[in-house]
């Protein structure tokens, strides 16, 4: 994938309100969208713009701002435990085609403020999926956190939290510093 920026898609975002669990939207699996529908563009950059007021946040996914559709945004450029990344970026109808073996993490969440949770991901993964604006189709080969994060945010438009993915009742741990 080649460099994105949000000023590619021609319009700001809005800062949205983060729905939580157990918010219905949440469940159910997103709508694939026209990605260049000047309404999907408008939902990237809002996207954008609520994931970057967001302490913590590296990535938003439309269901968590209560739209049931297939889009999310990722950056983890700024997270302490990012090696390698594509900085910003938005991807609609967006999945998993490749994926290697999994390795075991905490992760949290916006829409659940105050639990985290060890899940097992990809530690390398191959995401397909389209750009908002221009539509452009892209493969997005992303490894360690850049990968879980990719990951985390396909669960959400597959109607799936992080708390789907644990282990059980041990694997999940109250959230020593606040989101909300």
């Amino acid at each position: 994938m080649g460099r994105w920026h949000e000023d590619d898609l021609g319009v700001r975002g809005r800062v949205l309100d983060v729905v939580r669990a157990p918010a219905a939207v949440l469940a159910a699996r997103g709508a694939d969208v026209d990605p260049t529908d000047p309404l999907v563009v408008r939902l990237a950059a809002d996207l954008v713009a609520t994931m970057r007021v967001s302490p913590g946040c590296v990535g938003l996914a439309a269901p968590q701002v209560g739209v049931g559709l297939r889009v999310f945004c990722v950056d983890v450029s700024e997270h302490p435990k990012t090696r390698a990344h594509h900085g910003t970026f938005v991807l609609c109808n967006a999945e998993v085609v490749d994926a290697s073996r999994n390795e075991r993490a905490r992760e949290g969440c916006m829409s659940v403020p105050d639990l985290t949770g060890d899940v097992k991901r990809a530690s390398r993964v191959l995401v397909r999926g389209r750009l908002p604006g221009s539509g452009e189709h892209v493969e997005v080969a992303a490894e360690a956190f850049e990968a879980r994060a990719l990951q985390h945010e396909v669960d959400h438009c597959d109607g799936l939290l992080f708390l789907d993915r644990v282990a059980g009742a041990h694997a999940i741990h109250p959230r020593k510093t606040y989101l909300g």
